[in-house]
């Protein structure tokens, strides 16, 4: 999927910005290098709560945006 490759790939580049080591990033988000891994490789898409932690640990603000495919039509 284009998003999940996109978010692996961002957290790959700000972890890379801050020289900083999958096992370095698992351990400021208390987890497990692997995940690290698994989530920079794109294997699976994250869950919320955990992108929060790594961006914690990143020093970046999570942006989430729900913008509507269709125009809603107005009833009044």
């Amino acid at each position: 999927d284009v998003l999940f490759q996109s978010i692996a790939d961002q957290v790959y580049q700000q972890r890379i910005a801050r020289q900083l080591s999958q096992a370095e990033l698992a351990e400021l988000c208390g987890t497990a290098q692997s995940a690290i891994a698994r989530l920079e490789r794109g294997e699976r898409p994250p869950r919320i709560d955990t992108l929060q932690r790594i961006a914690d640990a990143l020093d970046c603000e999570l942006v989430l945006t729900l913008a509507p495919r269709t125009q809603i039509s107005s009833s009044t």
